[in-house]
């Protein structure tokens, strides 16, 4: 099969088109034939080796962490899926491998697509989708009246945790450029920041929940506007050691993340503010969940730019530009586009 491979870690020249074998199946996975997959920020900083100390893969390793296609082979253990099903998927963090023609994924790290959706848009959705889930209803249990801001509101995680966090009844800021305030209106922001004319740090107070997309300076003025006994979370910021713990890095690891993380969480307790940092992982079930709330209208799939599978590299570099409104999304089979 024909896939895309970090030879290499860094920005230039160290992911080319190779030939693979198809992979093969433990007793819990799904072959799937990937009919769409999509580029995340997660796979840019894969391939720059920024997170060498968390995800110490060993090279080569095809990219790709978000998948949509059927179901071709399964498992000697496996009962929630046939042959046939259309699913879609964010694999497992030790088993990515998405900008590939198969993957083998656990099940229970697969759900179906959902019923309304196209391939490209089912494949638009898991990583982006479990992240917000993950974010704002298991670390935040957001709650209907309470209210969110969410950074980046036009990018993929963006326009997801917008609809999601209206749904829950949120009442929804977000920071976005000049051009797209009317569009992330669209979506169901309550209240959008113009990044370019204004700072969210000075229009806005009283925020139960923050998402943070950013980190740097944008996370640490996220501290301002949450009121005591709130929360920021974020997935650009330094990790914490409780995150660290749960993902069960070393000892050595834990005290690295403990020291990059002290000047933020301690800025946090000084605002009584509670930090976290999430990354978020594979779950088959929150996606059957999110598949309900899209085919119930609740949450759609954005695309910005739909890519065929040779130009996967020209898709990561349009990704690395920054400018995406919405998911950016390779067709791997090109004249098989299925809802």
């Amino acid at each position: 099969m024909k896939a895309f491979a970090l030879a290499r870690y860094g920005k230039k020249n160290g992911v080319a088109v190779v030939e693979r074998a198809v992979p093969e199946l433990r007793d819990d996975d799904v072959l799937i034939q990937i009919h769409a997959t999509s580029v995340n920020p997660l796979d840019l900083k894969i391939r720059n080796g920024e997170l060498k100390p968390l995800l110490p893969y060993k090279l080569p390793i095809v990219l790709g962490n978000d998948l949509a296609g059927i179901v071709v082979k399964t498992g000697a253990r496996v009962r929630r899926f046939t042959v046939g099903d259309a699913v879609y998927a964010k694999p497992s963090q030790d088993r990515i491998g998405s900008f590939a023609e198969y993957l083998a994924v656990d099940e229970n790290d697969v759900a179906r697509i959902p019923k309304t959706v196209t391939m490209n848009e089912a494949a638009a959705l898991p990583l982006v989708g479990l992240t917000a889930w993950q974010a704002l209803v298991d670390k935040a249990h957001l709650r209907p009246g309470q209210k969110v801001l969410i950074h980046a509101g036009s990018g993929g995680l963006g326009t997801i945790a917008i609809q999601l966090a209206k749904h829950l009844g949120a009442t929804v800021a977000t920071t976005t450029s000049t051009k797209n305030v009317k569009w992330v209106k669209a979506l169901g922001a309550d209240v959008v920041i113009d990044y370019k004319t204004q700072d969210f740090a000075t229009e806005l107070s009283g925020y139960d929940v923050v998402l943070d997309t950013q980190g740097g300076d944008t996370l640490e003025k996220s501290l301002q506007v949450v009121k005591p006994g709130g929360s920021v979370i974020s997935v650009a910021g330094p990790p914490d050691p409780a995150f660290a713990r749960e993902f069960g890095a070393n000892w050595l690891l834990v005290q690295a993340m403990r020291a990059l993380s002290f000047s933020v969480r301690r800025k946090a307790r000084k605002r009584s503010v509670n930090y976290s940092f999430l990354f978020m992982t594979a779950n088959g079930d929150q996606l059957r969940e999110l598949a309900t709330l899209v085919d119930g209208g609740a949450i759609r799939p954005v695309i910005d730019r739909v890519f065929p599978f040779d130009a996967t590299l020209d898709a990561l570099a349009y990704v690395e530009n920054g400018r995406a409104t919405g998911k950016v999304v390779i067709t791997v089979t090109g004249d098989r586009e299925q809802s």
